[in-house]
């Protein structure tokens, strides 16, 4: 079987695992950037791709360790939306623990140019490996019938973000939006709920600060990277 190699590489104001949306499409205020490696940077290429709206990504999850996988004999993962504790079977799940480490993601085109393909809502981090892109269908990728399994039955609140005045000197409106969209959607590991707790988000280099206090999550301030 021929070995893999990276088309392209994604680029995203997030510098590590922590703070990336769980999903795909949660996020539209979310802008990322495909840049194509040169083999591959070629106009031929994205021909007929201004016709679709939507990308489907296939990537690698580049920062799980390596032997991770091999450490564990379990085939069972604990998914966010189950609150951090409940299992459930691994491939009944889209989580980043996987045998051969592979995502899928459905990503929204805003422009195209330059061997680069500019998308909104993607949960890839910067760096990411891009191995394939194919694109969306609604014809057949489409199924607003289905069932959703475990998602359907719990139901996820979004958090209050409280954000200092000042964030806006250092963060442009855009950034503010998509940064505000993330916090939302609670980071923090589903297990943890010291409202004490400090956490550290990188994102777009700053290292946010923040707390969650019944509901609200309070940004501090941050740290330059």
């Amino acid at each position: 079987m021929k070995e893999i190699e990276p088309i392209a590489y994604f680029h995203s104001p997030f510098t590590s695992k922590f703070g990336i949306p769980r999903q795909s499409g949660i996020i539209d205020e979310l802008r990322g950037k495909i840049v194509f490696e040169p083999k591959f940077r070629r106009v031929e290429a994205l021909r007929g791709m201004e016709g679709f709206d939507y990308l489907w990504l296939i990537w690698g999850f580049s920062a799980n360790r390596p032997e991770a996988w091999q450490e564990s004999d379990s085939l069972m993962v604990r998914p966010p939306r189950l609150g951090g504790n409940e299992r459930v079977g691994v491939f009944a799940t889209r989580s980043p623990f996987r045998p051969n480490d592979l995502g899928l993601s459905s990503v929204k085109i805003n422009k195209i140019g330059n061997g680069e393909i500019h998308v909104l809502g993607a949960d890839l981090m910067d760096g990411t490996p891009i191995y394939d892109i194919k694109p969306y269908l609604p014809y057949v990728d489409s199924h607003p019938e289905a069932r959703g399994g475990f998602t359907d039955n719990r139901e996820w609140k979004p958090l209050e973000v409280i954000l200092p005045d000042t964030l806006s000197q250092s963060f442009d409106e855009e950034q503010l939006k998509a940064l505000k969209a993330v916090l939302e959607q609670d980071p923090r590991p589903q297990y943890q709920h010291d409202a004490t707790r400090i956490y550290g988000m990188p994102f777009a280099g700053k290292d946010v600060k923040f707390r969650v206090d019944n509901g609200k999550c309070i940004v501090i301030g941050f740290d330059v990277i």
